[in-house]
């Protein structure tokens, strides 16, 4: 399949409007931002059916939608975000369209590489690498690489990747470390376990928004999202936009992250740490 017309010539190079770059610098200035936002992009092929297009349409058309949001999340100064691109269960598909979509991917990579470099965006892949096509885990490997020094916005694309996953792959790896002798039971904590996660060195995501009206979160980032703040939406992802990114955060901003505290002990915390 051929992809190569399917997709703008100028990644990270648009011109932002004046309304949107002063909408931003507000946002800025009135909202708590999150340091890491993870999103389920979901709802491609229900936005392909409803407007008539192939599934695979659909999910050429969510790229733009990818495009978009890490443009406005590396202008707002976001360190990380996470984006669920196709989970372990998605192996489950119609053989044609898990075909397209690892095309899709290395498309876009070999096309936008340079363009995220340029831009100071790192790439980084959290899954199953081992499962995917030798030609997409290359292309993976050759970004990576690219990209490994730059200081800007983290990308981490979550590919064959699933949450129970990320937890059993962390439990046989401590399993190793307690054979060896290296690790004993009674030294193994939350730290123990985090740091043998595919995220390791990442923050927990602090806000978590899931696309298409759907209220779950799939399996992912099960661990990592014990406190994420869940925005839903009913926007399907080849929809989705900056305006919409900005209305999540506004939302994330006004809530209170009590992290299991009283809401007058958060704000007596608060005042100590003033």
């Amino acid at each position: 399949m051929d992809f190569s017309a399917s997709f703008p010539p100028n990644w990270f190079k648009s011109q932002s409007h004046p309304d949107d770059i002063a909408l931003q610098e507000k946002i800025k200035r009135s909202c708590t931002m999150p340091g890491h936002i993870a999103i389920i992009m979901d709802g491609n092929g229900r936005w392909a059916r409803e407007n008539d297009k192939s599934r695979i349409e659909g999910h050429m058309t969510g790229v733009d939608s990818v495009r978009d949001i890490v443009e406005a999340c590396a202008q707002l100064d976001i360190a990380y975000l996470t984006l669920f691109t196709f989970s372990t269960e998605n192996w489950k598909r119609p053989e044609k369209e898990v075909s397209a979509l690892m095309q899709l991917l290395i498309k876009v990579l070999q096309k936008e590489a340079k363009k995220l470099h340029e831009n100071n965006i790192r790439l980084n892949v959290i899954g199953n690498r081992a499962r995917l096509p030798e030609k997409a885990q290359q292309t993976l490997l050759d970004t990576i690489d690219l990209t490994k020094e730059n200081t800007g916005l983290c990308v981490n694309v979550a590919l064959s990747y699933s949450g129970k996953w990320d937890i059993v792959q962390a439990c046989r790896a401590i399993a190793e470390k307690v054979a060896d002798g290296a690790l004993s039971p009674d030294d193994i904590t939350e730290t123990t376990i985090d740091s043998c996660l595919s995220t390791c060195g990442i923050p927990d995501p602090e806000l978590l928004i899931r696309t298409s009206g759907e209220l779950r979160i799939s399996n992912f980032l099960l661990w990592q999202s014990a406190y994420s703040e869940i925005f839903f939406t009913k926007t399907y992802w080849p929809e989705f936009r900056r305006h919409n990114l900005y209305e999540a955060i506004q939302d994330f901003s006004r809530r209170e992250r009590r992290f299991g505290l009283t809401s007058e002990q958060l704000k007596k915390k608060q005042l100590r740490q003033q």
